[in-house]
């Protein structure tokens, strides 16, 4: 909902303000179909890598507090809203407590996640999958789902960071 590529780069901004976080690399932006409850507008996505000494289930509450800050709504179940952040991986472990589960459950199910996680990793694997991300992005149904939206360039991708 609003402005999706300001709610995206503001958000990555304070995330990289965080003093216990450190933006390693951004995706490109996709623009995507939506998932679940389909009658809203496309939604944005993209993947960070950061890097951070915060415990999973404190970097789960700096990335809720940032959502709040956006006027972020859990109406609807894969309703409309203004940012959705998530932890899809920690290192290399396997979590699960009542408020987060790593890698994130449905996470190999996604083209939306998955092509811009390939985008910035390509030899990453999930745990507990025994694949190479790009086997299982080719056998993803809804792949031509996902579109670039804006390409990232390399060049001035760490600019929104300037204070």
């Amino acid at each position: 909902m609003g402005n999706k590529e300001e709610y995206l780069l503001k958000a990555i901004r304070e995330i990289h303000l965080h003093t216990n976080i450190q933006v390693l690399d951004i995706s490109s932006i996709y623009e995507t179909e939506p998932v679940g409850f389909t009658n809203q507008d496309h939604f944005l996505n993209m993947v960070i890598e950061v890097k951070t000494d915060l415990a999973p289930i404190e970097m789960l509450e700096v990335l809720q507090s940032i959502e709040n800050d956006f006027d972020r709504k859990r109406i609807v179940r894969w309703g409309p809203r203004t940012l959705d952040l998530d932890i899809l991986l920690y290192n290399h472990e396997n979590i699960v407590t009542e408020q987060l589960i790593i890698p994130h459950p449905r996470m190999h199910e996604r083209s939306f996640v998955l092509i811009p996680l390939y985008e910035i990793q390509k030899d990453i694997y999930i745990p507990g999958i025994d694949k190479p991300i790009a086997d299982i992005i080719n056998q993803l149904q809804d792949k031509e789902g996902v579109r670039i939206w804006k390409q990232k360039n390399g060049v001035d991708v760490f600019a929104l960071f300037e204070s």
